[in-house]
């Protein structure tokens, strides 16, 4: 985890409480992926040519291990085939597990680490190289041809949104690579997200459960543990509307994403207090508020996730600690070596299935348990004061019982639109201007979020020209970035967009504006551009729009929607 400093900016609306209201205690969102079981899946962490799992006779779901730089040939000892990748799978297979993959290859690709996601992304050769692996991974998960978890590039998500200032429309190498499977994606942050779905389809691999890494901190505030008194629907806005672009929604690759991925914490959380002074331990209690640093808070934001993509979750390197550990680094299979923590009590150690049952409410299907780093407790000396080894033991127990019927799949809820103009229940004060455009309205056809967008009906004639929506005396900050949600057809003849502001006699009539050209936008599809507000500007803003350029006859509705900062 990366620690950084891009707070949401103020001017978000409310999310409206009777409709998060309204789905609370509802049946999670999104179908259980095929191949999957329809209950609750546990699994560990266990490296090729390991055996404990099997060993330990504990009927577990799921086994994982990370695929880094260099998988396709065993670390320089084997082909540059994915024999070891397919070996790994079919090893899973062998000892009665589902083999999950944590593809985590960029931050080993040359030019850097995280700081350098973005940059690296950027890079053609090693986009070239990278993508390549990428397909050979789905060409070896072809021929294992069973259901395989492949949970990708785990904080890589918030890397790109934090690196590229919020902006899917970022550059990144994507058809630039020159692989024909991906010459019709754009080279953009948001094609780069696609290019895992395109890759997939491309080499006929429908067996791969792709999953998207949703960070708790990717929205610039930890909601997981120090944002805590923020309210969670407008940092789960801001993050759903840069992932929507990069797969969460459909795009020209005719798949989105199969499951959401998160890890609620990457080490003990004792470990977090010895080393760096920090609280990450999370209340168990059931009556804990949202606005604390608990369990429940966290089982919420998943909640409102699971409500806003329609996917269910898959929790990933939860820590092994628990309370009876010593406190010191894990050497080795020491009894009790390691640090304490309390997320594997919280769902095994009561007894019941409560706990199970509220997460499932909130769309997981799988808690997969391993160590983020060497020093922590791990499975094979997490030993409790019953003397037991207390994953063997107590979730062995609960697996040996049957497990736990996941719910079945409810209707998705629209989630809200949180932006400041979202015309979800009207125009909000937006107006028009020039002769080609003939109306504008509040409409269902298209929207980015919620159910509505801001529609503009243009009749071009000519050699076109120019129109505008605009709305007056706006309150934004001085220094905002400002996102506006733009749809337009294919075949159109718009040519560019440009989002400006004009302040008033305050700021001197000062016009701000930023052109931009459709060219690399994707036609039937979302895009998003952004304005600067200049650093000095006098708010409130005599008037906030967007101006719309034709280059020839044409008759067609332009979309604009969340307008927000």
């Amino acid at each position: 985890m990366v620690g950084v400093s891009m707070a949401w900016q103020p001017g978000w609306a409310a999310a409206d409480p009777e409709r998060i209201h309204a789905v609370q205690g509802a049946p999670p969102a999104g179908s259980i992926p095929a191949g999957l079981p329809a209950t609750l899946m546990v699994g560990l962490f266990e490296e090729n040519g390991k055996t404990w799992m099997k060993d330990s006779g504990v009927p577990w779901n799921v086994r994982y291990r990370y695929f880094v730089k260099g998988w396709a040939d065993n670390f320089g000892y084997g082909q540059h085939d994915g024999t070891w990748g397919l070996k790994y799978m079919k090893e899973c297979d062998t000892q009665g597990f589902v083999p999950a993959i944590q593809y985590y290859q960029l931050n080993g690709e040359a030019g850097g680490g995280e700081a350098q996601f973005l940059a690296k992304a950027q890079n053609t050769a090693t986009m070239k190289g990278y993508f390549e692996d990428f397909k050979l991974l789905m060409q070896r998960a072809k021929d294992f041809g069973k259901p395989v978890l492949i949970l990708m590039e785990a904080d890589g998500f918030a890397l790109m949104e934090h690196q590229s200032a919020d902006n899917p429309n970022a550059y990144a190498a994507v058809a630039a690579t020159g692989l024909p499977e991906l010459a019709g994606l754009p080279d953009t942050v948001a094609g780069w997200g696609l290019a895992f779905l395109q890759l997939r389809q491309a080499v006929g691999a429908p067996n791969v459960i792709l999953g998207i890494h949703i960070s708790a901190w990717a929205s610039g505030k930890d909601i997981a543990h120090f944002s805590l008194a923020d309210p969670l629907e407008p940092e789960v806005a801001k993050v759903h509307t840069f992932l929507q672009p990069l797969g969460l929604a459909p795009n020209v690759t005719g798949a989105t994403w199969d499951v959401l991925v998160a890890d609620p914490l990457d080490r003990d959380a004792e470990f977090y207090q010895a080393s760096a002074g920090q609280d990450r331990w999370w209340d168990p209690s059931d009556t804990a508020p949202l606005t604390s640093k608990s369990f429940n808070r966290y089982a919420e934001w998943l909640r409102l996730w699971n409500v806003a993509a329609g996917k269910r979750w898959v929790l990933w390197q939860i820590p092994l600690g628990n309370s009876n550990h010593l406190n010191v680094d894990n050497t080795g299979d020491t009894p009790r070596a390691g640090y304490q923590d309390n997320r594997a009590e919280y769902f095994f150690g009561a007894g019941d299935t409560a706990h199970l049952e509220k997460f499932a409410q909130s769309g997981v299907i799988a808690l997969l348990f391993g160590r983020g780093e060497g020093r922590q407790s791990s499975y094979t000396n997490d030993v409790y004061t019953d003397g037991q080894l207390f994953m063997k033991s107590r979730a062995g127990a609960f697996l040996r019982a049957g497990g736990l019927p996941l719910p079945s799949e409810g209707p998705t809820p629209t989630p809200p639109d949180t932006a400041p103009f979202h015309f979800e229940d009207g125009l909000q004060n937006w107006v028009m201007w020039g002769e080609m455009l003939k109306g504008v309205a509040s409409s269902t056809e298209q929207a980015w979020a919620g159910t509505h967008a801001l529609a503009a009906k243009l009749e071009s004639t000519g050699t076109g020209g120019l129109v505008k929506v605009s709305v007056a005396q706006v309150a934004v900050p001085a220094g905002a970035k400002l996102s506006f949600r733009v749809w337009f057809p294919t075949g159109s003849r718009v040519s560019a967009f440009q989002p400006f502001i004009i302040q008033g006699a305050g700021g001197g009539w000062k016009y701000t504006g930023a052109w931009v050209s459709s060219g690399p936008m994707t036609a039937g599809s979302w895009n998003t551009v952004f304005l600067q507000v200049p650093a000095n500007a006098v708010s409130p803003v005599a008037e906030l729009g967007l101006e719309i350029f034709t280059d020839g006859a044409w008759t067609g509705t332009v979309y604009l929607d969340s307008v927000s900062w």
